[in-house]
């Protein structure tokens, strides 16, 4: 298995991270070898999502290894252990499968530390006879790791969320939202061309350009202005963070729109702008070391009524802004 990169990964690599093949880039599961590894080489474990696996393998130039490489659906490792596939019984059936006890002679598994919620190191200890090693965070650490008789610094265990770890999340999430505007587009012309006459074509095209408008501010805030300022937004919710991008980007739109919209237009746009950039920052904390599942359960409960009850009073002045002026 090669451990450097070719143009098929990198393109590969670059629509998933847009996010076309985003749902289905994954690999056969299994037993793999990096450069020339023997019954004393070190063994990875890894999901059967490729974007993990490379991530793990290109860190391994001039490395001889084992990747024992589970089933976790296509699902990164951090996620799948949330969810329940990166697991002990995965683990088990993965040494099992590829008769591991039977290439090694060493009993030691190295797992990835965003993993650890899934497995229980004891459990596999105790069936199968390998002893668990959880590894660093980060697989470009992985060398210095294992130089290092395995042991990890703190600085190893410790989970970031920079700004270009923030960035890299951008363009996947707009990918997301184009199903959702071939939606929201024809509808936002059909709303904003409802009035006194019934249905004007001509309040159906300005207005809904505003509408329009309004609707990508409140995306831009939402998904990528909020990654990119996040350490310096205020709350610790992500539906909370959300709302002062949101709020300013209203402002703006208001302001550059004041003289072609009534005040009831202004209004219904900028709750639209902060609700829906709101909405999109939530996308963001399951990707985060800030919460916990049972944190995003909670913040979405709180969260999505109030955005829920926002938007229908936006649409509502929206509706009704013709029928006043």
């Amino acid at each position: 298995m090669a451990s450097r990169p070719t143009l098929r990964d990198k393109l590969g690599t670059i629509l998933t991270r847009i996010g076309p093949t985003r749902n289905n880039y994954k690999i056969t599961p299994g037993l793999y070898a990096v450069g020339s590894p023997g019954p004393e080489s070190p063994v990875l474990v890894t999901g059967n999502y490729k974007l993990s696996f490379d991530n793990l393998r290109f860190q391994l130039d001039s490395l001889d290894a084992w990747l024992l490489v589970a089933d976790t659906r296509g699902i990164n490792v951090w996620c799948a252990a949330g969810k329940g596939t990166f697991s002990t019984e995965e683990i088990l059936y993965s040494i099992a499968q590829c008769r591991l006890q039977e290439v090694v002679k060493h009993r030691i598994l190295i797992l990835p530390q965003l993993g650890a919620t899934g497995v229980a190191a004891f459990q596999v200890k105790k069936e199968c006879g390998f002893k668990v090693l959880f590894g660093p965070v980060r697989a470009k650490d992985l060398p210095t790791f294992l130089a290092n008789n395995n042991q990890a610094d703190e600085s190893m265990r410790s989970v970031t969320f920079s700004l270009e770890e923030r960035a890299v999340l951008i363009p996947v999430e707009l990918y997301l939202l184009m199903q959702p505007l071939a939606i929201l587009i024809p509808a936002s012309l059909l709303f904003s061309g409802i009035g006194p006459t019934i249905f004007s074509a001509a309040a159906a095209w300005t207005r809904g350009l505003h509408l329009i408008g309004a609707t990508l501010m409140g995306i831009g805030c939402g998904t990528i202005l909020v990654p990119l300022i996040l350490p310096w937004l205020p709350g610790r919710q992500f539906w909370v963070k959300g709302l002062l991008p949101g709020l300013a980007g209203g402002s703006a739109c208001w302001g550059i729109s004041s003289g072609s919209m009534n005040t009831l237009e202004g209004l219904a746009l900028l709750l639209w702008i902060t609700t829906l950039s709101s909405y999109l920052a939530m996308n963001f904390t399951g990707a985060t070391p800030f919460t916990s599942p049972t944190g995003v359960e909670h913040e979405m409960r709180r969260g999505i009524p109030i955005q829920a009850i926002a938007t229908a009073v936006s649409l509502l002045l929206w509706l009704i802004a013709p029928f006043i002026y």
